[in-house]
Protein backbone atom coordinates (compact mmCIF):
# COMPACT_ATOMS: atom_id res chain seq x y z
CA UNK A 1 0.00 0.00 0.00
CA UNK A 2 1.46 3.35 -1.03
CA UNK A 3 1.32 6.02 1.66
CA UNK A 4 1.14 9.64 0.53
CA UNK A 5 3.22 12.04 2.54
CA UNK A 6 0.41 14.51 3.28
CA UNK A 7 -1.87 11.94 4.90
CA UNK A 8 -0.10 11.72 8.25
CA UNK A 9 1.10 14.54 10.45
CA UNK A 10 4.90 14.51 10.63
CA UNK A 11 6.50 13.56 13.91
CA UNK A 12 7.74 16.15 16.36
CA UNK A 13 11.34 16.69 15.33
CA UNK A 14 13.54 17.24 18.36
CA UNK A 15 16.85 17.82 16.62
CA UNK A 16 18.44 17.85 13.21
CA UNK A 17 19.16 14.43 11.80
CA UNK A 18 22.61 13.08 12.58
CA UNK A 19 22.63 10.86 9.49
CA UNK A 20 25.99 10.75 7.74
CA UNK A 21 26.16 11.32 4.01
CA UNK A 22 27.16 7.77 3.15
CA UNK A 23 25.81 5.14 0.80
CA UNK A 24 24.79 2.94 3.75
CA UNK A 25 22.02 4.28 5.96
CA UNK A 26 22.72 4.49 9.68
CA UNK A 27 20.79 2.05 11.83
CA UNK A 28 17.52 3.44 13.17
CA UNK A 29 16.26 2.31 16.56
CA UNK A 30 12.51 2.73 16.93
CA UNK A 31 11.83 2.65 20.66
CA UNK A 32 8.47 2.10 22.27
CA UNK A 33 7.96 4.01 25.53
CA UNK A 34 5.76 2.34 28.14
CA UNK A 35 7.23 -0.83 29.67
CA UNK A 36 10.14 -0.53 27.25
CA UNK A 37 12.08 2.53 28.40
CA UNK A 38 10.44 2.70 31.83
CA UNK A 39 8.32 0.56 34.14
CA UNK A 40 4.74 1.70 33.72
CA UNK A 41 3.33 -1.24 35.68
CA UNK A 42 4.88 0.26 38.83
CA UNK A 43 2.59 3.30 39.11
CA UNK A 44 1.76 4.95 35.78
CA UNK A 45 -0.56 2.37 34.20
CA UNK A 46 -3.02 2.58 37.10
CA UNK A 47 -3.10 6.36 36.74
CA UNK A 48 -3.62 6.12 32.97
CA UNK A 49 -6.45 3.62 33.47
CA UNK A 50 -8.09 5.92 36.01
CA UNK A 51 -7.65 8.94 33.78
CA UNK A 52 -8.99 7.13 30.71
CA UNK A 53 -12.04 5.89 32.59
CA UNK A 54 -12.75 9.35 33.99
CA UNK A 55 -12.33 10.92 30.55
CA UNK A 56 -14.75 8.40 28.99
CA UNK A 57 -17.29 8.95 31.78
CA UNK A 58 -17.16 12.73 31.38
CA UNK A 59 -17.23 12.71 27.57
CA UNK A 60 -20.19 10.33 27.33
CA UNK A 61 -21.94 11.17 30.61
CA UNK A 62 -21.98 7.55 31.77
CA UNK A 63 -21.19 5.90 35.10
CA UNK A 64 -17.71 4.68 36.01
CA UNK A 65 -18.47 1.00 35.46
CA UNK A 66 -19.77 1.63 31.94
CA UNK A 67 -16.85 3.92 31.19
CA UNK A 68 -14.36 1.32 32.39
CA UNK A 69 -15.93 -1.35 30.16
CA UNK A 70 -15.77 0.96 27.13
CA UNK A 71 -12.18 1.97 27.89
CA UNK A 72 -11.04 -1.65 28.00
CA UNK A 73 -13.13 -2.62 24.98
CA UNK A 74 -11.73 0.12 22.74
CA UNK A 75 -8.17 -0.45 23.91
CA UNK A 76 -8.33 -4.15 23.03
CA UNK A 77 -10.07 -3.53 19.70
CA UNK A 78 -8.06 -0.58 18.41
CA UNK A 79 -4.86 -0.45 20.46
CA UNK A 80 -5.84 2.94 21.91
CA UNK A 81 -9.02 3.98 23.73
CA UNK A 82 -9.05 7.36 21.99
CA UNK A 83 -9.62 5.66 18.62
CA UNK A 84 -12.88 4.11 19.77
CA UNK A 85 -13.98 7.38 21.33
CA UNK A 86 -13.36 9.28 18.09
CA UNK A 87 -14.75 6.62 15.78
CA UNK A 88 -17.93 5.77 17.70
CA UNK A 89 -18.70 8.95 19.63
CA UNK A 90 -17.12 11.83 17.72
CA UNK A 91 -15.03 12.89 20.71
CA UNK A 92 -12.30 15.48 20.15
CA UNK A 93 -9.08 13.45 20.29
CA UNK A 94 -6.81 16.19 21.65
CA UNK A 95 -9.19 17.17 24.45
CA UNK A 96 -9.68 13.52 25.39
CA UNK A 97 -5.95 12.82 25.48
CA UNK A 98 -5.29 15.89 27.62
CA UNK A 99 -7.97 14.86 30.11
CA UNK A 100 -6.97 11.20 30.25
CA UNK A 101 -3.29 11.98 30.93
CA UNK A 102 -3.80 14.93 33.25
CA UNK A 103 -1.32 13.92 35.96
CA UNK A 104 2.27 14.61 36.97
CA UNK A 105 4.53 11.79 35.73
CA UNK A 106 7.57 12.90 37.74
CA UNK A 107 6.93 11.02 41.01
CA UNK A 108 5.66 7.94 39.17
CA UNK A 109 8.46 7.13 36.72
CA UNK A 110 10.75 4.20 37.48
CA UNK A 111 13.50 2.93 35.15
CA UNK A 112 16.96 1.43 35.07
CA UNK A 113 19.87 3.65 36.08
CA UNK A 114 22.13 5.62 33.70
CA UNK A 115 19.62 5.20 30.87
CA UNK A 116 20.86 8.24 28.92
CA UNK A 117 24.41 6.92 28.88
CA UNK A 118 23.26 3.48 27.74
CA UNK A 119 21.23 4.93 24.88
CA UNK A 120 24.15 7.14 23.90
CA UNK A 121 26.36 4.05 23.63
CA UNK A 122 23.89 2.29 21.33
CA UNK A 123 25.17 2.99 17.79
CA UNK A 124 22.62 4.60 15.48
CA UNK A 125 19.79 7.10 15.57
CA UNK A 126 16.94 6.80 18.08
CA UNK A 127 13.32 7.67 17.43
CA UNK A 128 10.42 7.25 19.83
CA UNK A 129 7.41 5.42 18.36
CA UNK A 130 4.59 5.27 20.88
CA UNK A 131 0.80 4.95 20.85
CA UNK A 132 0.77 7.29 23.85
CA UNK A 133 0.02 11.04 23.59
CA UNK A 134 2.82 13.43 22.68
CA UNK A 135 2.76 15.62 25.82
CA UNK A 136 2.85 12.55 28.07
CA UNK A 137 5.67 10.95 26.05
CA UNK A 138 7.76 14.09 26.10
CA UNK A 139 7.23 14.52 29.85
CA UNK A 140 8.36 10.96 30.54
CA UNK A 141 11.46 11.31 28.35
CA UNK A 142 12.35 14.54 30.11
CA UNK A 143 11.87 12.95 33.54
CA UNK A 144 14.10 10.04 32.48
CA UNK A 145 16.75 12.49 31.30
CA UNK A 146 16.79 10.98 27.81
CA UNK A 147 14.86 13.51 25.71
CA UNK A 148 18.05 14.64 23.97
CA UNK A 149 18.84 11.08 22.91
CA UNK A 150 15.94 11.05 20.43
CA UNK A 151 15.80 12.70 17.04
CA UNK A 152 12.01 12.72 16.92
CA UNK A 153 8.83 11.56 18.65
CA UNK A 154 6.04 9.75 16.83
CA UNK A 155 3.04 9.80 19.16
CA UNK A 156 -0.63 8.85 18.69
CA UNK A 157 -1.41 12.35 17.35
CA UNK A 158 0.93 11.71 14.39
CA UNK A 159 -0.67 8.40 13.45
CA UNK A 160 -3.61 9.32 11.19
CA UNK A 161 -4.10 7.95 7.70
CA UNK A 162 -7.00 9.02 5.46
CA UNK A 163 -8.47 10.76 8.51
CA UNK A 164 -8.36 7.59 10.64
CA UNK A 165 -5.97 6.71 13.42
CA UNK A 166 -3.49 4.00 12.37
CA UNK A 167 -1.27 3.33 15.40
CA UNK A 168 1.10 0.41 15.88
CA UNK A 169 0.98 -2.32 14.65
CA UNK A 170 -0.17 -0.73 11.36
CA UNK A 171 2.23 -1.66 8.52
CA UNK A 172 1.22 1.52 6.66
CA UNK A 173 2.27 3.61 9.64
CA UNK A 174 5.64 1.88 9.89
CA UNK A 175 6.33 2.34 6.18
CA UNK A 176 5.51 6.02 6.46
CA UNK A 177 7.72 6.49 9.51
CA UNK A 178 10.63 4.83 7.72
CA UNK A 179 10.10 7.01 4.65
CA UNK A 180 10.04 10.19 6.76
CA UNK A 181 13.12 9.13 8.71
CA UNK A 182 14.94 8.23 5.47
CA UNK A 183 15.90 4.70 6.48
CA UNK A 184 15.10 1.43 4.68
CA UNK A 185 13.31 -1.27 6.66
CA UNK A 186 16.41 -3.48 6.62
CA UNK A 187 18.31 -0.84 8.65
CA UNK A 188 15.59 -0.28 11.27
CA UNK A 189 14.87 -2.13 14.52
CA UNK A 190 11.74 -1.83 16.65
CA UNK A 191 12.32 -2.25 20.40
CA UNK A 192 9.00 -3.05 22.03
CA UNK A 193 7.27 -4.92 24.83
CA UNK A 194 4.09 -5.69 22.86
CA UNK A 195 4.28 -8.75 20.62
CA UNK A 196 1.54 -7.78 18.10
CA UNK A 197 3.46 -4.57 17.37
CA UNK A 198 6.62 -6.58 16.72
CA UNK A 199 4.69 -8.93 14.44
CA UNK A 200 3.52 -5.90 12.45
CA UNK A 201 7.09 -4.60 12.19
CA UNK A 202 8.31 -7.91 10.83
CA UNK A 203 5.65 -7.72 8.09
CA UNK A 204 7.41 -4.66 6.67
CA UNK A 205 10.93 -6.07 7.12
CA UNK A 206 11.92 -4.23 10.29
CA UNK A 207 14.17 -5.96 12.84
CA UNK A 208 12.50 -6.80 16.15
CA UNK A 209 13.61 -6.74 19.78
CA UNK A 210 11.14 -7.90 22.43
CA UNK A 211 11.57 -6.24 25.82
CA UNK A 212 10.22 -8.97 28.07
CA UNK A 213 9.13 -8.35 31.65
CA UNK A 214 7.53 -11.43 33.22
CA UNK A 215 4.69 -10.42 35.50
CA UNK A 216 3.76 -7.19 33.74
CA UNK A 217 0.25 -6.84 32.25
CA UNK A 218 1.35 -7.44 28.66
CA UNK A 219 3.90 -10.22 29.11
CA UNK A 220 3.01 -13.69 27.94
CA UNK A 221 3.52 -16.61 30.25
CA UNK A 222 5.43 -18.52 27.56
CA UNK A 223 9.19 -18.31 27.75
CA UNK A 224 9.53 -19.22 24.07
CA UNK A 225 10.59 -16.51 21.65
CA UNK A 226 8.21 -16.15 18.65
CA UNK A 227 9.73 -16.61 15.21
CA UNK A 228 9.12 -12.96 14.28
CA UNK A 229 11.26 -11.75 17.21
CA UNK A 230 14.98 -11.44 16.42
CA UNK A 231 16.10 -10.85 19.99
CA UNK A 232 14.50 -10.95 23.44
CA UNK A 233 15.93 -8.74 26.21
CA UNK A 234 14.72 -7.38 29.53
CA UNK A 235 16.35 -3.93 29.55
CA UNK A 236 18.36 -1.43 27.53
CA UNK A 237 21.43 -2.72 29.36
CA UNK A 238 20.66 -6.19 28.09
CA UNK A 239 20.21 -4.82 24.57
CA UNK A 240 23.64 -3.17 24.70
CA UNK A 241 25.25 -6.47 25.67
CA UNK A 242 23.36 -8.71 23.25
CA UNK A 243 22.65 -6.59 20.15
CA UNK A 244 25.33 -8.19 17.94
CA UNK A 245 23.24 -11.21 16.87
CA UNK A 246 20.72 -8.83 15.24
CA UNK A 247 20.75 -9.37 11.50
CA UNK A 248 20.32 -5.67 10.79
Amino acid sequence: MQVRRHLLRPAARLRRSRRAATAVAERLWLFDLDNTLHDTSHAIFPRIDQGMTAAVAEALDVDIDTANELRAKYWHRYGATVIGMVRHHGVDAHAFLRRSHDFDVNPLVRAESALADKLRRLPGRKVLLTNAPFDYARAVLRRLGILRQFDSIWAIEHMRLHGEFRPKPSPALLRYVLAREGVPAARAVLVEDTLPNLRGARRVGVGTVHVYHPGTPFARASCHRPGYVDLRVNSVSDLLLRRRPLRR
